[in-house]
């Protein structure tokens, strides 16, 4: 990955990886179809560590009987890891890798056993913590803006971490965001800042800020001094000086 003059990932880098993981995932699901329901086996179950191959294929697996689990994981997947790509390509691959293998293990760990879990999903809420959380520690706009249109989009996003419907992996959604949160803090100075103010910058330059208050009290004595001089000036003009001589006694 190559950054830019402002220290991003490059537009075609936030545009081509999103696509190319959104293309394998869709070619993945094609083959699924070939192999049926059966196919769900490569994924995690929790705990059963014989499961341990399925770390490195759950993402790309989605239902096959239902076309909406993969739709559904699409238009996030595009978004958020163009978004991560985009504002801090140093730390996509690590953020990608770590909650692609991380939430895996975390279901082997402590998700009931049962059925397989599958799916991009988890990926998903990693990513969705990471930029919601480094955009609310950085105050900046643009990643909110990206976390709030995901939440606009899918309303029931957040829901997914609580184990209110059976058939959702609810382990892997709150692994994952919790994986993307702790990314965000541990990384949270390094990447796009909010911009910062004037006083900001003249503080970190060791410029003392001017002194609005004094310089208004100090004008305001000069205007009163003015007006004191002003006055005095106009109180000498009008001052009439009458020169006159007594009259003596025998001139009467």
């Amino acid at each position: 990955m190559q950054e830019n003059k402002h220290g991003f990932g490059s537009t075609i880098e936030a545009v081509a990886y999103p696509t190319l993981l959104l293309l394998l995932m869709w070619i993945f699901w094609f083959l699924q179809l070939q192999l049926g329901p059966s196919s769900s086996k490569f994924g995690v179950r929790g705990q059963d560590w014989n499961s341990w191959m399925g770390l490195l294929f759950m993402p790309l697996l989605h239902d096959p009987r239902h076309i909406d689990h993969i739709l559904g994981n699409s238009l996030p997947t595009v978004l958020l890891f163009g978004a991560v790509v985009y504002y801090y390509r140093f730390v996509a691959l690590k953020l990608l890798t770590v909650s692609w293998l991380g939430i895996g293990f975390l279901i082997i760990l402590f998700a009931k056993s049962g059925g397989y879990h599958i799916g991009m999903s988890g990926v998903d809420y990693a990513l969705f913590g990471f930029v919601a959380t480094s955009g609310l520690i950085r105050n900046y706009r643009p990643l909110q803006v990206i976390s709030l249109f995901v939440l606009f989009i899918y309303g029931s996003f957040l829901w997914g971490i609580f184990p209110l419907v059976p058939e959702m992996s609810w382990e892997g959604h709150l692994g994952g965001l919790l994986i993307g949160i702790t990314f965000a803090i541990y990384y949270r100075k390094e990447g796009p800042q909010r911009p910062k103010l004037r006083y900001e910058l003249e503080k970190e330059l060791g410029i003392e800020p001017p002194d609005l208050e004094g310089e208004w009290h100090q004008r305001q004595a000069e205007l009163e001094n003015m007006r004191e001089e002003q006055e005095r000036l106009r109180k000498e003009q009008m001052q009439i000086i009458y020169h006159f001589k007594k009259k003596a006694e025998n001139e009467e």
